[in-house]
């Protein structure tokens, strides 16, 4: 192929994680034309709601598969947790790249850490995993809505709205904002579990052998196990965006640690759990801990926070 058009969103981490693909694209193929086809999306557009009020992440994806659809763009970037599991008729995911720093971090301008916060402390998040994690180990925190894109979630904390706010660490670092605050402190995995594809990048893709050949050399082996596992949970489990669920894969050397939580967006009741099997076992390992804490009572949890979500999210 000639040309290959990648439709993006116009953030700054949605175009550096365009640009960062379209490099990689264009030394592996120097005989391909990269073009960036830049879009809005709903999820951009309306920053006064919290998302699971509003469709979810699926918001930050949609317009960008219509337009692929409609021929106007080849691929698309995504960080592959905002990526829902099942795709459009004639899309695929075809392609996750190496993964960065899966945990999440917290940001003050006054305390270096969770544990430095005082009683009271007014932390910015919506992200009901978060939320759920936060209020679980310090329910004396407040948990307020934060939305808008990093550098305007940066802006409000040093603004005063907050006295510390969680981001992905690999967002962060990837836009080279480690140092916009006093304090960064990434949040060990033991405390708060990731989102389901954290760190990683999905390339979204017109469903053409010609295409896909393109792109196959993004794929990392590791990030394609871990995220196998962790988007088969969620899947089984039926975990939609109202729904607080943490999960995280980790392959090291031939073993696989795969931690998971669900519970109630208030942190007042959590199921919790850990496995360790071999990395040869990642094809089934997602949905068996997820029948595993389905039998544990986790759709009744998971039923039961949707319901309080919609008394939280405003």
């Amino acid at each position: 192929m000639r040309e290959l058009i990648i439709a993006t969103r116009g953030s700054k981490l949605a175009l550096w994680q365009s640009e960062y693909i379209k490099a990689k694209i264009e030394k592996t193929h120097p005989d391909i034309s990269i073009k960036l086809n830049i879009m809005k999306t709903k999820g951009d557009n309306i920053l006064d709601t919290p998302l699971a009020k509003i469709g979810g992440k699926g918001l930050f994806t949609k317009e960008l598969e219509e337009a692929m659809l409609r021929g106007e763009a080849h691929i698309a970037v995504h960080s592959l947790k905002d990526v829902p599991v099942v795709f459009p008729n004639g899309l695929k995911l075809a392609a996750i790249t190496k993964r960065e720093d899966a945990r999440d971090a917290v940001l003050s301008e006054k305390y270096a850490n969770i544990n430095a916060l005082p009683k009271g402390a007014v932390v910015g998040t919506t992200s009901l995993r978060r939320r759920m994690q936060l209020l679980a180990a310090r329910p004396d925190l407040i948990i307020k809505n934060l939305r808008g894109n990093i550098n305007t979630r940066i802006d409000k904390l040093k603004k005063g709205w907050f006295d510390a706010i969680i981001l992905a660490v690999a967002g962060v670092k990837r836009l080279g904002l480690e140092g916009e605050t006093r304090y960064f402190a990434p949040i060990d995995s033991d405390f708060m579990i990731p989102a389901m594809g954290q760190a990683a990048l999905g390339i979204e893709a017109i469903d053409k052998l010609e295409i896909l050949e393109t792109i196959y050399f993004l794929n990392d082996e590791s990030a394609i196990m871990e995220t196998k596992v962790e988007r088969d949970f969620v899947e089984k489990l039926e975990g939609g965006c109202q729904v607080p669920i943490g999960i995280n894969a980790k392959i090291d050397k031939e073993n696989l640690l795969v931690k998971a939580v669900v519970g109630l967006p208030d942190g007042k009741e959590l199921l919790r759990m850990e496995i360790e099997t071999k990395k040869e076992n990642y094809k089934n390992a997602g949905k068996e801990l997820a029948d595993t804490m389905i039998a544990k009572g986790a759709k009744d949890i998971l039923a039961r926070a949707e319901n309080m979500a919609n008394e939280l999210l405003f």
